[in-house]
Protein backbone atom coordinates (compact mmCIF):
# COMPACT_ATOMS: atom_id res chain seq x y z
CA UNK A 1 0.00 0.00 0.00
CA UNK A 2 2.55 2.48 0.71
CA UNK A 3 4.52 1.86 -3.03
CA UNK A 4 0.84 2.45 -4.18
CA UNK A 5 0.93 5.87 -2.39
CA UNK A 6 4.17 6.65 -3.39
CA UNK A 7 3.69 6.18 -7.17
CA UNK A 8 0.31 8.37 -7.19
CA UNK A 9 1.69 10.93 -5.19
CA UNK A 10 5.20 11.38 -6.63
CA UNK A 11 3.77 12.84 -10.11
CA UNK A 12 1.31 15.11 -8.20
CA UNK A 13 4.71 16.40 -6.48
CA UNK A 14 6.88 17.43 -9.16
CA UNK A 15 3.59 18.80 -11.39
CA UNK A 16 3.05 20.99 -8.00
CA UNK A 17 6.71 21.80 -7.95
CA UNK A 18 6.61 23.03 -11.59
CA UNK A 19 3.45 25.02 -11.41
CA UNK A 20 5.23 26.94 -8.46
CA UNK A 21 8.25 27.64 -10.67
CA UNK A 22 6.29 28.34 -13.47
CA UNK A 23 4.96 31.50 -11.29
CA UNK A 24 8.50 32.42 -9.95
CA UNK A 25 9.26 32.81 -13.82
CA UNK A 26 6.56 34.50 -14.43
CA UNK A 27 6.92 37.37 -11.77
CA UNK A 28 10.53 37.70 -12.73
CA UNK A 29 11.67 35.91 -8.99
CA UNK A 30 13.53 33.78 -11.55
CA UNK A 31 14.71 36.42 -14.33
CA UNK A 32 15.42 34.99 -17.53
CA UNK A 33 18.92 33.70 -18.25
CA UNK A 34 18.86 32.99 -14.44
CA UNK A 35 20.23 29.73 -13.04
CA UNK A 36 17.91 27.52 -11.47
CA UNK A 37 19.74 26.75 -8.09
CA UNK A 38 18.81 23.70 -7.33
CA UNK A 39 20.14 23.60 -3.44
CA UNK A 40 18.83 27.06 -3.35
CA UNK A 41 15.46 26.18 -4.93
CA UNK A 42 14.88 22.52 -2.90
CA UNK A 43 15.14 24.58 0.52
CA UNK A 44 12.60 27.20 -0.74
CA UNK A 45 10.02 24.61 -1.42
CA UNK A 46 11.03 22.23 0.69
CA UNK A 47 11.61 19.55 -1.57
CA UNK A 48 14.30 16.68 -2.27
CA UNK A 49 16.24 17.11 -5.84
CA UNK A 50 14.20 14.18 -7.77
CA UNK A 51 10.87 16.21 -7.88
CA UNK A 52 12.77 19.70 -8.39
CA UNK A 53 14.64 18.04 -11.55
CA UNK A 54 12.03 16.27 -12.62
CA UNK A 55 9.32 19.81 -12.42
CA UNK A 56 12.99 21.47 -14.78
CA UNK A 57 12.52 18.60 -17.58
CA UNK A 58 8.81 19.46 -17.40
CA UNK A 59 9.51 23.31 -17.81
CA UNK A 60 12.32 22.54 -20.80
CA UNK A 61 9.88 20.58 -22.78
CA UNK A 62 7.35 23.71 -22.54
CA UNK A 63 10.18 26.31 -23.64
CA UNK A 64 10.83 27.75 -20.67
CA UNK A 65 14.31 26.43 -19.09
CA UNK A 66 16.95 25.46 -21.06
CA UNK A 67 19.10 22.38 -19.85
CA UNK A 68 22.62 23.06 -20.52
CA UNK A 69 25.17 20.08 -20.50
CA UNK A 70 27.06 20.22 -17.13
CA UNK A 71 25.80 23.89 -16.06
CA UNK A 72 22.85 22.88 -14.86
CA UNK A 73 19.65 24.75 -16.17
CA UNK A 74 18.57 28.69 -17.12
CA UNK A 75 15.45 30.34 -17.68
CA UNK A 76 15.09 30.94 -21.46
CA UNK A 77 15.88 34.76 -22.12
CA UNK A 78 14.41 35.59 -25.13
CA UNK A 79 15.67 38.13 -27.92
CA UNK A 80 13.68 41.27 -29.74
CA UNK A 81 13.63 39.30 -32.67
CA UNK A 82 12.11 36.00 -30.73
CA UNK A 83 9.82 38.56 -28.89
CA UNK A 84 8.42 39.90 -32.00
CA UNK A 85 8.01 36.32 -34.05
CA UNK A 86 6.45 34.90 -30.93
CA UNK A 87 4.21 37.50 -30.59
CA UNK A 88 3.45 37.40 -34.13
CA UNK A 89 2.62 33.99 -33.69
CA UNK A 90 0.50 34.33 -30.56
CA UNK A 91 -1.69 37.27 -31.85
CA UNK A 92 -2.98 34.83 -34.68
CA UNK A 93 -3.67 31.96 -32.53
CA UNK A 94 -5.21 34.35 -30.29
CA UNK A 95 -7.31 35.80 -32.97
CA UNK A 96 -8.69 32.61 -33.95
CA UNK A 97 -9.44 31.56 -30.83
CA UNK A 98 -12.11 35.03 -30.49
CA UNK A 99 -13.57 34.00 -34.15
CA UNK A 100 -14.34 30.58 -33.21
CA UNK A 101 -15.24 31.40 -29.79
CA UNK A 102 -17.52 33.68 -30.80
CA UNK A 103 -19.37 31.16 -32.75
CA UNK A 104 -19.02 28.85 -30.55
CA UNK A 105 -19.46 29.76 -27.08
CA UNK A 106 -22.17 28.41 -24.82
CA UNK A 107 -24.10 30.35 -22.67
CA UNK A 108 -22.55 28.98 -18.77
CA UNK A 109 -19.26 29.82 -20.36
CA UNK A 110 -19.87 33.10 -21.40
CA UNK A 111 -20.97 33.53 -18.06
CA UNK A 112 -18.20 31.89 -16.33
CA UNK A 113 -15.85 34.63 -18.49
CA UNK A 114 -17.90 37.16 -17.55
CA UNK A 115 -17.60 36.35 -14.18
CA UNK A 116 -13.73 35.79 -14.31
CA UNK A 117 -13.90 39.73 -16.19
CA UNK A 118 -15.48 40.93 -13.03
CA UNK A 119 -12.99 39.24 -10.58
CA UNK A 120 -10.25 40.79 -12.87
CA UNK A 121 -11.39 44.00 -12.74
CA UNK A 122 -11.74 43.85 -9.07
CA UNK A 123 -8.23 43.01 -8.68
CA UNK A 124 -7.40 45.97 -11.32
CA UNK A 125 -9.17 48.41 -9.29
CA UNK A 126 -6.94 46.98 -5.64
CA UNK A 127 -3.73 47.32 -8.22
CA UNK A 128 -2.72 43.79 -7.59
CA UNK A 129 -0.57 42.43 -10.35
CA UNK A 130 0.10 39.47 -9.50
CA UNK A 131 -3.80 38.27 -8.77
CA UNK A 132 -4.80 40.14 -12.20
CA UNK A 133 -2.48 38.65 -13.97
CA UNK A 134 -3.80 35.19 -12.84
CA UNK A 135 -7.29 35.85 -13.85
CA UNK A 136 -6.01 37.70 -17.04
CA UNK A 137 -4.31 34.45 -18.29
CA UNK A 138 -7.77 32.69 -17.75
CA UNK A 139 -10.05 34.30 -19.13
CA UNK A 140 -7.41 34.56 -22.57
CA UNK A 141 -7.20 30.65 -21.50
CA UNK A 142 -11.06 30.43 -21.61
CA UNK A 143 -11.61 32.20 -25.01
CA UNK A 144 -9.28 29.72 -26.19
CA UNK A 145 -10.84 26.80 -24.65
CA UNK A 146 -14.44 28.04 -26.42
CA UNK A 147 -13.09 28.06 -29.79
CA UNK A 148 -13.42 24.07 -29.38
CA UNK A 149 -10.56 23.11 -31.20
CA UNK A 150 -8.05 21.09 -30.05
CA UNK A 151 -5.29 21.41 -32.22
CA UNK A 152 -5.77 24.75 -31.96
CA UNK A 153 -5.51 24.64 -27.92
CA UNK A 154 -2.08 22.37 -28.13
CA UNK A 155 -0.79 25.22 -30.55
CA UNK A 156 -2.09 28.27 -28.33
CA UNK A 157 -0.49 26.63 -24.79
CA UNK A 158 3.00 25.46 -26.39
CA UNK A 159 3.68 29.13 -27.41
CA UNK A 160 2.06 31.18 -24.78
CA UNK A 161 4.50 29.59 -22.60
CA UNK A 162 7.15 31.53 -23.91
CA UNK A 163 5.39 34.65 -23.64
CA UNK A 164 3.86 34.77 -19.38
CA UNK A 165 6.77 36.13 -18.43
CA UNK A 166 6.31 39.26 -20.77
CA UNK A 167 2.51 39.86 -20.54
CA UNK A 168 3.03 39.60 -17.05
CA UNK A 169 5.76 42.59 -17.14
CA UNK A 170 3.36 44.60 -19.91
CA UNK A 171 0.77 45.54 -17.43
CA UNK A 172 3.33 48.03 -14.99
CA UNK A 173 2.63 50.67 -16.63
CA UNK A 174 -0.11 52.37 -15.16
CA UNK A 175 -1.53 53.77 -18.90
CA UNK A 176 -0.90 50.80 -20.51
CA UNK A 177 -2.21 48.67 -17.86
CA UNK A 178 -5.27 50.55 -18.70
CA UNK A 179 -5.65 50.44 -22.11
CA UNK A 180 -5.49 46.38 -21.41
CA UNK A 181 -8.48 46.48 -19.53
CA UNK A 182 -10.41 48.64 -21.78
CA UNK A 183 -9.53 46.30 -24.41
CA UNK A 184 -10.56 43.20 -22.30
CA UNK A 185 -14.34 45.26 -21.21
CA UNK A 186 -14.38 45.40 -25.68
CA UNK A 187 -13.16 41.43 -25.51
CA UNK A 188 -16.63 40.74 -23.92
CA UNK A 189 -18.81 42.96 -25.18
CA UNK A 190 -17.22 41.60 -28.53
CA UNK A 191 -18.36 38.06 -26.98
CA UNK A 192 -21.79 38.77 -25.85
CA UNK A 193 -22.75 40.09 -28.96
CA UNK A 194 -21.34 36.94 -31.07
CA UNK A 195 -18.75 38.88 -32.96
CA UNK A 196 -16.13 36.78 -34.65
CA UNK A 197 -14.76 39.95 -36.12
CA UNK A 198 -14.99 41.99 -33.84
CA UNK A 199 -12.84 39.97 -31.27
CA UNK A 200 -10.90 38.58 -33.53
CA UNK A 201 -10.14 41.92 -34.02
CA UNK A 202 -9.47 43.09 -31.00
CA UNK A 203 -8.31 40.39 -29.86
CA UNK A 204 -5.39 40.56 -32.24
CA UNK A 205 -4.78 44.25 -31.26
CA UNK A 206 -4.30 43.33 -27.74
CA UNK A 207 -1.61 41.23 -28.53
CA UNK A 208 -0.19 43.80 -30.86
CA UNK A 209 0.27 46.21 -28.31
CA UNK A 210 1.77 43.89 -25.54
CA UNK A 211 4.09 42.74 -27.90
CA UNK A 212 5.23 47.05 -29.01
CA UNK A 213 4.96 47.43 -24.56
CA UNK A 214 7.67 44.73 -24.16
CA UNK A 215 9.95 45.71 -26.68
CA UNK A 216 9.76 49.06 -25.55
CA UNK A 217 11.06 47.98 -22.00
CA UNK A 218 13.53 46.34 -23.75
CA UNK A 219 14.69 48.94 -25.19
CA UNK A 220 14.34 50.86 -22.87
CA UNK A 221 16.99 49.33 -19.68
CA UNK A 222 19.03 46.87 -20.14
CA UNK A 223 17.24 44.72 -17.91
CA UNK A 224 13.84 46.46 -17.03
CA UNK A 225 11.22 43.95 -17.20
CA UNK A 226 13.34 41.47 -15.17
CA UNK A 227 12.91 42.84 -11.63
CA UNK A 228 10.65 41.25 -8.99
CA UNK A 229 7.18 42.08 -8.49
CA UNK A 230 8.12 44.12 -5.15
CA UNK A 231 10.98 45.75 -7.12
CA UNK A 232 13.77 44.28 -6.08
CA UNK A 233 16.44 44.13 -8.11
CA UNK A 234 18.81 40.96 -9.54
CA UNK A 235 20.92 41.15 -7.03
CA UNK A 236 18.83 40.89 -4.49
CA UNK A 237 17.45 37.11 -6.43
CA UNK A 238 19.02 34.02 -5.21
CA UNK A 239 19.10 33.10 -8.75
CA UNK A 240 22.46 34.59 -10.55
CA UNK A 241 22.09 35.19 -14.16
CA UNK A 242 24.51 33.46 -16.29
CA UNK A 243 27.51 34.83 -17.23
CA UNK A 244 27.40 37.75 -14.45
CA UNK A 245 29.51 37.20 -10.54
CA UNK A 246 27.44 35.97 -8.13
Amino acid sequence: MASENLSIARPVLHEQVAHRLRQMLVEGLIPPGGKLNERTLCEELSISRTPLREAIKMLAAEGLVELLPNRGSVAVQLSEADVRHTFEVMAGLEGLSGELAAQRVTEAELNEIKALHYEMMAAYTRRDLSAYYQVNAAIHRSFNAAAKNPVLTATYNQVNARLQALRFRSNQDGDKWQRAVDEHIAMVHALEARDPAALRQVLMQHLDNKRNVVIEQLRSSRQPIFASPEGSSLSDSPFQTEGHAP
